[in-house]
């Protein structure tokens, strides 16, 4: 059949010619047209089989008031303006609805003419008739026009063969779509069913494939298949482990980013290709999606001044589109970083208009920049995001932590109380727990101060909440290991490794964000909260689903290098003291830690004699100072592993004053 059509049509003459979506006009006056058929070909059946004869005024008339009828509800429906190519159900749902709404307005105003006048203007039967038939027509038309599209655009070459993941209905769209795509890049050639007891070879003309973990690689490559396409609702599945199946056949992955709207959207001129994109690894570890219109952080935050540490990082730069979003009456960006500040201007201009930015450059160890800030634009909430945050460089520099992360942290935080901000809410890390680096320890230096500063402010009755929010590593952000491992791939390699048992704990920076303006917002005060970070990623197995998905084999084409624990660096992340007990809230990913509590005179006392020692550079005096007044914090690979044998020594020596040696006078 398809060879006559062929030679009927001569489309290989056609193929020559690369044809885009048929233009609406077209398919609307195609439709209006049929009508008009329709409506002569009922007129001219009944004159012969009942013999009547209509004058021709009758008869315009009659086919004037039909055609505007089904034009202005086809018109309204938009039924015309569906892509053809990718026209299944939803196509012919909305033209019975057309025509079905067109026929009962016909027989309305037949009914009213009837009864004002005494006579129809048509027979009931043919205003069903001419339904019945535009009805049919305007379905062949479709099909007409989608077979010729599909045979004049059925160039295959260059383009990439994939097999669509899925029998669904919403697979075998996507599959069909691709296919009958100009211009497309990629080239369904059948759907991978992961449903046992599927038994169908063939779905729409796309084979249908088993999913066999042991013969995935053969079917791949025996059908020349160069990746698997998955829809966005696959992505739970896929990052639950499924995509390891894959991965470790080194079938590259590739997403859709969302299905829903070439459903919804199928005028999209740009192309369904383009919203096709190589899977990364941040799309494979199992975050939930995130909800970033809290109405409690609406609530707090619409209307109100904010002001933001820090913002021009990968957290700080986050909450500020956050806190433009949920509608802030002004936004003071604070940070000393020009260049990451004007290009976060530029943003906030294109993508938030409205928002009222205010751009303060400053650094908060300078207490009296810091003051002129609050001064100046008196803020409500206040969310402290500006630190140093490298653990290696913190090892090497470590004056330079205490005077940024926990000096800083003071000047804020005060600033903040003399002002009466309403919420300060500081980010902390997971380094702050049981910390082995001086990076670790500097921010638990600053969650100790903050909260005591809350408990003793509280009793002189000042009314400013300080809340702190603790989680792990961030998907993304600068410097962090992902973004590494991609230059390093990019590269040719090797990849590098610290260790190959090490394991972190992975968040979106959205995500991240996204709790920390809702843990702000729901704490009263004093509060650490902790928030949950999934399970925990092996940085090597990482680094190796990288390779993968880079189309790369491990250890083959990409060499995977161990070099070491650096400076500072641990195994293994925690989230919590080991003493420290958790309770829930309405969140179920943010968690309260009961954490112990200082007195704030001694706090302030301990901070003043660290921050003293590092402002002469007396590094070892400080990290003494620091080691006993936060005695959980033991050096690992450091150079300062020395001083907590120090202490140790001097401890024992104390206890046991026996084993003091006498000394010479």
């Amino acid at each position: 059949m398809e060879r006559l059509i062929n030679k009927l049509f001569g489309l290989r003459i056609f193929r020559s010619f690369k044809v885009k979506t048929t233009p609406r006009w077209i398919i609307l006056l195609l439709d209006m047209l049929i009508v008009l058929v329709s409506f002569v070909s009922t007129v001219v059946a009944d004159m012969y089989s009942m013999h009547l004869v209509f004058a021709p005024t009758t008869i315009l008339t009659n086919a004037f008031v039909v055609l505007v009828v089904y034009f202005l509800v086809t018109y309204i429906s938009k039924s015309y303006t569906c892509v053809i190519r990718l026209s299944v159900i939803e196509d012919l749902y909305r033209i019975f609805m057309a025509i079905a709404v067109s026929t009962v307005l016909l027989i309305i105003i037949n009914i009213v003419k009837l009864a004002i006048v005494g006579t129809p203007f048509m027979k009931f039967w043919n205003i069903l008739i001419i339904g019945a038939l535009s009805f049919s027509m305007m379905m062949i038309e479709r099909l007409c026009i989608k077979y010729l599209y599909m045979r004049m655009n059925s160039d295959t070459k260059g383009r990439k063969r994939v097999l669509v993941l899925g029998t669904s209905f919403s697979s075998v769209l996507l599959a069909n779509a691709l296919k009958g795509e100009i211009g497309g890049k990629y080239l369904p050639v059948g759907l991978l069913s992961i449903n046992s007891g599927q038994d169908t070879s063939e779905l729409n003309g796309l084979k249908v494939y088993q999913f066999d973990p042991k013969q995935m690689n053969d079917i791949f490559r025996e059908n020349n298949i160069e990746a698997l396409l998955f829809d966005s609702k696959s992505y739970n599945m896929m990052s639950s482990g499924f995509a390891d199946y894959f991965i470790k056949n080194d079938i590259s992955l590739l997403a859709m980013n969302k299905v829903a709207e070439f459903e919804q959207n199928k005028d999209n001129k740009s192309g369904i290709s383009t919203m096709i994109k190589e899977v990364q690894i941040e799309d494979l570890l199992g975050r939930d999606p995130i909800e970033l219109d809290n109405p409690l952080v609406r609530q707090h935050i619409k209307g109100a001044c904010v002001l933001i540490t820090g913002a021009c990082g990968s957290i700080g730069s986050e909450i500020v589109r956050q806190v433009a979003s949920y509608g802030a009456s002004k936004i003071v960006l604070f940070d000393q970083a020009e260049t990451p500040m004007h290009d976060l201007s530029l943003e906030m201009k294109k993508d938030y208009p409205k928002a009222n930015i205010e751009l303060f450059m400053g650094d908060v160890r300078n207490r009296e920049r810091v003051e002129e800030a609050f001064s100046q634009f008196r803020p409500c909430y206040v969310f402290h995001a500006a630190a140093y945050k490298h653990v290696p460089m913190m090892e090497i520099n470590p004056s330079e932590a205490i005077l940024a992360n926990v000096m800083g942290t003071r000047n804020v935080a005060d600033l903040a109380l003399k002002y009466n901000v309403y919420k300060f809410v500081m980010i902390s890390t997971d380094k702050a727990v049981n910390p082995t680096n001086v990076m670790g320890c500097t921010k638990r230096l600053a969650e100790i101060y903050c909260q005591s500063l809350f408990y003793s402010a509280k009793k002189m009755g000042k009314k400013t909440q300080y809340i702190t929010t603790r989680f792990g590593n961030v998907l993304g952000s600068n410097g962090s290991v992902i973004p590494l491992f991609r230059r390093q791939i990019a590269a040719g390699g090797p990849v590098t490794v610290t260790h190959k048992e090490i394991i972190r704990y992975f968040m979106t920076i959205p995500e991240a964000c996204s709790l920390v303006l809702e843990a702000g917002c729901m704490g009263s005060g004093g509060e650490i909260y902790i928030f949950d970070m999934g399970e925990p990623v092996k940085i090597y197995d990482l680094a190796r689903r990288m390779i993968s998905l880079a189309g790369l084999k491990p250890d083959i084409d990409i060499k995977i290098v161990e070099i070491g624990l650096r400076p500072g660096e641990k195994l293994y992340e925690e989230l919590l003291n080991d003493k420290e007990k958790t309770t829930a809230t309405v969140n179920r990913k943010i968690m309260t830690a009961k954490v112990k509590t200082y007195n704030y005179n001694e706090v302030c006392g301990n901070i003043d004699k660290i921050v003293k020692f590092a402002s002469k550079g007396d590094i070892h005096s400080m990290i003494y100072a620091m080691k006993e007044f936060v005695p959980e914090y033991k050096s690992q690979h450091s150079r300062f592993e020395s001083i907590d044998k120090e202490i140790e020594d001097e401890n024992r020596n104390t206890s046991n004053p026996d084993t003091l040696q006498p000394t010479a006078e």
